[in-house]
């Protein structure tokens, strides 16, 4: 197996070894971004000294045996929504293009001081505001099963990376389905844990109450091995839960029988593409053959998760995007010397098609004489959707849904369409207005040769049974071994 090939586990293994150095794998890495992200776009940045140095750190810890984890001299990625000290930090925005942040974010900390190399940052939605990444502001990233196709979004040029082999995994956020969704799209494993489970400090925000960051990797055992790494309290961050972090691999092995697997009716909806829908139930036998249980469930209120997702983020969109007004750092364009003109240019030049949109959405809802009727009334829904699945949770330890309603779209069958673009993660937004844990994982191929995801939810804090169920069904098949032909 070629170094790019590897997982997590099985380069660490070759790097414990003494098979190869983090030096020699992250070289390889390095030549096959080179090789391969021309046509894919999955980077914004390539950060190759930075990398390399880190990874002859990496090869003395390894070769003194110091403070050696699974993830020293591993390569990875990250999507450019988290500070990096010293490397360009730009969200997939011009309003960022120039910003090189002071400081490391939780996640860049906890990465670096388990040796991890981080190769560069990933293209995304500006601002994580997208199903597509189309509309990263340097060019949509592709899907590397085919160019003719959306990676998802918004962490589609995470995804993408781990697909091509440009990195062993990567790490995404998820606000409505912005690491699951693209891991359906791109035949990857997508862990979006629960919200707090994940420091937050130093990830540019785009909806407070619902970003959440997670791992995007080639198998299931590696989420479990990222997410150790990545879980924990952080002071920094004031949502950041105060919990035991369990050993995430350690009952992947434990498999499902007498495990309660419930199936929500509500997903299983009229308009899901058929091929979807096959491979889905196709799985619930497998997993039913593993020996679980399958049990119906019901989600009442899923119908009203779109409504409500699209006025909480972009409420929450709307007040965290107002600090980009040219004066604290980022694009600053001022024709006048007018303050007011001043911050209608920067934002105007600064910010997408998208991202004003959605800011006017927000602002909308949150002004004089229309709070009560739309943001207060949609965090009032958001609590009777959470309720459903904690009534749900009583009768079953997972839910199982699809994660997409289709494999990737192709590029531009929904840029003239917001709603319909919105509906692509009509099943993965009520997991984050309910905080929950979720993973998507492969299950099936297309007739056009697609890949299809495959949901399973948790109750809060509940990753280790999530992580169970979906390595149980990985390792009853082949899905996650299939790979693009580049």
């Amino acid at each position: 197996m070629s170094i790019t090939d590897e997982t997590i586990h099985g380069l660490a293994a070759r790097l414990a070894n003494k098979e190869i150095t983090s030096v020699e794998a992250t070289t390889a890495f390095l030549e096959r971004i080179k090789a391969v992200d021309p046509k894919i776009n999955a980077y914004i940045t390539v950060a190759d000294e930075y990398a390399l140095g880190a990874a002859a750190e990496a090869d003395k810890r390894i070769q003194s045996g110091t403070d050696v984890t699974p993830l020293t001299g591993v390569p990875i990625s990250v999507k450019d929504i988290f500070c990096t000290r010293g490397v360009r930090t730009t969200c997939g925005s011009k309003m960022l293009e120039d910003f090189i942040p002071p400081y490391d974010s939780t996640m860049i900390t906890k990465l670096k001081a388990a040796g991890a190399v981080i190769l560069g940052k990933n293209n995304m939605d500006e601002f994580a505001m997208g199903s597509s990444t189309e509309n990263s502001a340097y060019s949509p990233t592709l899907n590397p099963w085919s160019t003719a196709h959306v990676p998802g979004g918004s962490s589609g040029g995470s995804a993408a990376a781990v697909a091509a082999d440009e990195c062993t995994a990567s790490i995404g956020t998820d606000t409505g389905g912005s690491i699951r969704q693209p891991a359906s799209c791109c035949g990857v494993v997508g862990l979006k844990p629960t919200y707090g489970r994940v420091s937050r400090f130093g990830m540019i925000a785009f909806a407070s109450s619902l970003d959440q960051a997670g791992p995007l990797t080639k198998d299931v055992e590696d989420a479990a091995i990222l997410l150790n790494t990545m879980a924990g309290h952080d002071p920094a961050d004031s949502t950041s839960i105060d919990a035991p972090v369990p050993d995430y691999t350690a009952k992947l092995k434990d498999g499902v029988k007498g495990l309660k697997i419930g199936i929500p009716k509500e997903y299983f909806i009229e308009g899901i593409d058929p091929e979807v829908d096959a491979s889905v139930k196709a799985a619930i036998e497998v997993l039913k053959d593993a020996g679980a249980e399958i049990v119906d469930v019901t989600l009442p209120h899923t119908a009203y998760a779109v409504s409500v997702y699209y006025l909480v983020a972009t409420a929450e969109a709307s007040s965290n995007l107002a600090r980009y007004d040219g004066v604290k750092y980022g694009l600053r364009i001022d024709p006048t010397g007018n303050l007011t003109d001043m911050y209608c240019a920067t934002r105007e030049a600064g910010f997408g098609a998208e991202v004003k949109r959605r800011i006017m959405l927000g602002t909308y809802s949150l002004s004089a004489g229309y709070y009560d009727a739309y943001y207060k009334k949609a965090s009032q829904v958001r609590t009777l959707i959470s309720n459903d699945f904690d009534a749900a949770f009583k009768e079953c330890d997972v839910i199982l849904t699809p994660t997409a309603p289709s494999p990737a779209f192709k590029f531009g069958e929904k840029t003239a369409d917001p709603l319909s673009m919105y509906l692509s993660d009509i099943f993965t937004i009520s997991c984050n207005l309910a905080g929950i844990p979720g993973i998507s994982l492969p299950c099936g191929l297309s007739k056009e040769g697609l890949p299809i995801g495959l949901q399973i939810l948790g109750r809060s804090l509940d990753e280790e049974t999530v992580l169970r169920a979906a390595y149980t069904f990985e390792t009853a098949t082949e899905w996650h071994k299939a790979k693009p032909n580049l």
